[in-house]
């Protein structure tokens, strides 16, 4: 199919250059190597790919807006950055509260609690049967440009630290050296009874050799790394218990209906006393675990920001919040 080079100006200050085919001019709909952009009306963009597959729709970044992001950068010295899930959509991986893309606006399923993992052996061979059959590509998602500028601002020290409310390590495969995982890693499986923890890596060979007659494959992936599968698959799937006590292997994680571990709170907040701006990336703060810093800061005087496509529960607090999408601000910003 033939193609032409030519700049669409979605904004006067951002030329993007795109890749277009000619059967695609008709439908406003312009194609490049890596993803498609639909112009929806009223500058609306909505990504159609399979990295901003979950992106929700939302207008390019206002210049006012960029402005302000800019200003608040140069004032604060040591940056407290907290993100969510919404910088990892920019990956491929989906969220759960985004409008019309996330789970709970395209599925009737929900996320395990921990109540139910703990006390139903059905719900744990649920759980690990899908999660094995997800992991090769959860695992294998990649940073975008939102972590690898995080990473770029470390080395420059204008951030003090990353609190994430994610568990996929992105921000480690990036090189982001002082993270704190707010909810945990999918990378480590911990035992219920005794605390032992293995590498999910080590823990997928143990479930493949267990389970021999099920491969892991390609499939529509969840924001907790599992996939749907039939109930014959399920029941037919067998889960090893902890080989020093016994006990239930669960992933490293906080589970909904559980708390932050109260020494991990501890910790993030003396980091955030020593920081004297806050910057929210990807996160409605719906959930108090990544809402509790926001208090603090208010307490503590110290600015909070924000850039997240659509409202957020602490938008009465913020100085300002950016409604536009992570990876197309922080590269623009002058660190």
């Amino acid at each position: 199919m033939y193609s032409v080079h030519f700049y669409v100006y979605m904004k006067p200050s951002l030329p993007v250059l795109l890749q277009v085919p000619n059967s695609a001019q008709k439908t406003k709909m312009f194609r490049s190597r890596t993803f498609w952009v639909k112009f929806q009306g009223s500058g609306t963009v909505r990504w159609c790919c399979t990295q901003f597959a979950y992106v929700p729709k939302h207008r390019p970044c206002q210049d006012q807006a960029l402005i302000c992001m800019q200003e608040f950068m140069d004032s604060t010295r040591k940056l407290f950055v907290l993100t969510g899930a919404g910088i990892s959509t920019e990956s491929g991986i989906p969220d759960y509260r985004s409008e019309g893309v996330g789970l709970y606006a395209t599925s009737t399923k929900r996320p395990v609690h921990l109540k139910i993992f703990k006390e139903s052996s059905k719900a744990r061979q649920s759980y690990w049967a899908r999660n094995y059959v997800g992991w090769p590509r959860f695992s294998s998602f990649k940073p975008n440009v939102t972590h690898t500028t995080l990473v770029e601002w470390e080395r420059k020290d204008k951030v003090h630290c990353v609190v994430t409310q994610n568990v996929d390590r992105l921000h480690h495969k990036a090189g982001s050296h002082h993270v704190h995982e707010l909810h945990g890693t999918a990378f480590n499986v911990i035992c219920m009874s005794c605390n032992q923890t293995l590498p999910r890596h080590s823990f997928q060979t143990k479930l493949r050799d267990s389970n021999q007659h099920m491969s892991a494959r390609y499939l529509e992936i969840r924001p907790d790394g599992d996939v749907e599968l039939t109930q014959d698959e399920v029941n037919s799937f067998q889960v090893p218990p902890c080989e020093r006590c016994g006990g239930i292997l669960k992933p490293d994680i906080v589970f909904f209906g559980d708390n932050v571990p109260r020494g991990r709170v501890e910790k993030v907040r003396q980091v955030l006393a020593a920081c004297d701006g806050l910057l929210v990336l990807g996160s409605s703060l719906f959930v108090y675990s990544g809402y509790r810093f926001i208090l603090q800061a208010l307490e503590s005087r110290i600015r909070v920001s924000a850039i997240n496509i659509g409202p957020t529960r602490a938008d009465k607090h913020l100085s300002f919040r950016v409604d536009a999408r992570c990876g197309e601000v922080l590269p623009r910003l002058v660190v």
